[in-house]
């Protein structure tokens, strides 16, 4: 068994974990609603003030194990959502380079001849307080990861200059310039 699954799920107050039929979770709570489908292999059973994942004997002893783990991690950071919530943070490093919240979009004007445009998807705030950063905020960790994730990825940091989009507590190690012999 899985020691992380074998940890029980806290659920603090003001938030709800109901089990609904065809293996689904949903976690309410003052940030929103988030809801899971969890494998065949687990099984869910809320008591009291939390959420204790098992196993079921189904399937593979191995693949058990695996998501045995997974599942209960996954429904502890729905949790932390709907109570705390996530952010990411990026900062652009370049010269002119900045970027705006517009509405539903981000626009990015990183160097290239035209802006670029995010879209943001629902349930995820975007801010920029100065030109040059961007925070991420939601309810559903993996939304706010992976958005961060494709901004970044627009215009990834390089290794000469520094220059680019990057995480705020992302270390980019330099590299030499060329060398000239005499």
């Amino acid at each position: 068994m899985s020691r992380i699954g074998k940890q029980p799920v806290p659920v603090p107050a003001g938030v709800t974990v109901e089990l609904g039929s065809g293996r689904t979770a949903t976690v309410k709570g003052p940030g929103g609603s988030l809801t899971m489908e969890f494998r065949p292999e687990i099984e869910l059973a809320v008591e009291g003030a939390q959420v204790n994942v098992t196993t079921n004997g189904s399937g593979s002893a191995r693949e058990a194990r695996a998501f045995h783990g997974l599942t209960r991690a996954l429904l502890n950071n729905m949790v932390v959502g709907v109570t705390k919530g996530f952010e990411k943070k990026l900062d652009i490093i370049g010269v002119g380079w900045n970027a705006a919240a517009q509405g539903n979009k981000l626009v990015l004007n990183i160097g290239f001849c035209h802006p670029v445009d995010i879209a943001i998807p629902t349930g995820i705030t975007v801010e920029t307080p100065r030109p040059t950063h961007i925070i991420i905020k939601g309810a559903d960790k993996q939304a706010v990861g992976h958005l961060a994730a494709v901004i970044r990825a627009v215009r990834p940091p390089e290794p000469y200059k520094g220059k680019g989009i990057r995480y705020v507590d992302e270390f980019v190690r330099r590299k030499a310039g060329k060398s000239f012999g005499a």
